[in-house]
């Protein structure tokens, strides 16, 4: 495989989804073919599954909810990531497996090492050249998230922003134990500025990770 797989990662409201799209318009105009994509998602499977887990009305069991994220990350790899990756392109997914351990591991109470295993299953030898973990404060991405959502219509019922604030300190505190743990693959960017700040650090982190 000769293209770069980078991942955006982080809670809600942290902006990964405007980082991607932006960072996405500045690789391109540098030169690079770059698809897109987000998780769960991206393929007909994977959206039919984002519908149901992004949907707080329907209860979902732990380990439930564990599965369907790997079914679509599964679909997603092998349709659009590994074959962009062959062609050369470059992909930027909003979302992916580090969002699982750290939902379902860190927020959930699942086992970190079966979540692992679970990844390796659905991924293969499928893994992010570059991790981006924008981190926010917990209580302003809240905000932010629910302030998104109210702007959806009143029946917009996001499963993990109901969740509140303790559940998603934990998320966020496993998102930079796995920082931690693999400071060679992933970095941490600070929210505390606007977007396109936010931005600008993501590039250079890829300009110095690639430029060798």
């Amino acid at each position: 495989m000769t293209g770069k797989l980078i991942s955006i990662e982080g809670i809600e409201g942290a902006g990964k989804s405007t980082v991607a799209a932006r960072l996405t318009d500045r690789l391109r105009q540098s030169g690079h073919s770059v698809l897109e994509l987000r998780e769960p998602g991206s393929t007909p499977v994977g959206e039919t599954l984002r519908t149901l887990l992004k949907d707080g009305t329907i209860r979902l069991a732990p380990l439930t909810e564990a599965f369907l994220f790997e079914a679509a990350r599964h679909e997603l790899v092998v349709r659009r990531i590994r074959p962009a990756l062959t062609e050369g392109q470059w992909v930027v997914v909003d979302r992916f497996y580090d969002s699982t351990t750290a939902y379902q591991g860190w927020g959930r109470g699942l086992d970190v090492e079966m979540l692992c295993r679970m990844h390796r299953d659905a991924c293969g030898e499928t893994v992010p050249d570059l991790t981006l973990l924008l981190d926010i404060d917990t209580a302003v991405g809240l905000s932010r998230a629910r302030s998104v959502t109210r702007g959806q219509g009143e029946t917009a019922r996001d499963r993990f922003e109901q969740e509140g604030i303790a559940f998603l300190e934990r998320v966020r505190e496993g998102f930079l134990s796995i920082a931690r743990a693999e400071p060679n693959r992933i970095v941490v960017i600070p929210v505390t500025g606007d977007a396109e700040m936010v931005v600008e650090c993501c590039l250079r982190a890829v300009e110095e990770k690639f430029s060798s």
